[in-house]
């Protein structure tokens, strides 16, 4: 087990059963001219997360961990996407609408994909999720189950919704949550700084959260 500085108390990873979640880093939510930009969203916020994302990556590269990414996405018939999901949001802005990197949040679009400088490679795990959450309509616990994963490490946008839920839904289903806190965003910033809280809150109801920096060096001093 490497013990790594975190937040409520030091998270205890486990190294041949963890993987890093990269939820939805998607050119519609994070690059100028994208879906969160035409809702007035400042995606600066979230695309300065790139790097530090770009290096958890790489670090769990380097090690040989497995790594799931995931992409917030709907057949192009929406035919797992609810009604009521479809009818939130603006007037010509909605789920399957035509947007300025094609139609919002449908698989294969321009827009649905990861951003270049977070691409999957061949041989990691991706996963098209129809909910906010990535256990869902997925199979992704199955997957996980068969690997032996017992430790998610997660990263990615929006901290309080998409990360959350999937952090949440992890947790109910026994796997032990670590946060990266500068691998996380929201176009809010008061919603991050009290999602991260909620998370740690209470001996950790949901997880535990820490800094790259803290994760790196306890990773890698360990495997040096």
């Amino acid at each position: 087990m490497i013990s790594v500085p975190a937040r409520p108390y030091p998270y205890q990873l486990d190294p041949a059963h963890t993987a890093l979640v990269v939820i939805d880093m998607q050119r519609d939510f994070i690059e100028p001219g994208g879906f969160g930009a035409s809702l007035g969203n400042n995606v600066a916020l979230l695309e300065a997360i790139i790097p530090t994302t770009a290096e958890l990556i790489a670090l769990f590269r380097r090690q040989g961990w497995a790594i799931v990414h995931t992409r917030e996405a709907h057949r192009p018939d929406l035919s797992d996407c609810p009604p009521a999901k479809i009818a939130r949001g603006k007037p010509g802005m909605r789920i399957g609408e035509m947007g300025a990197m094609g139609r919002i949040l449908i698989a294969g679009e321009p827009g649905n994909q990861i951003v270049d400088a977070l691409a999957p490679l061949p041989g990691e795990i991706v996963i098209d999720k129809p909910g906010k959450g990535m256990f869902w309509a997925t199979g992704i616990h199955e997957t996980l189950q068969g690997l032996g994963i017992t430790h998610l490490v997660f990263a990615g946008v929006t901290t309080e919704v998409c990360v959350q839920t999937s952090m949440r839904e992890a947790n109910d289903r026994g796997y032990e949550c670590l946060l990266i806190e500068d691998a996380t965003e929201s176009y809010f910033p008061a919603f991050k700084a009290a999602t991260i809280e909620m998370i740690a809150a209470q001996g950790g109801i949901v997880g535990w959260v820490t800094p790259l920096a803290q994760l790196a060096a306890a990773v890698e001093g360990v495997s040096a």
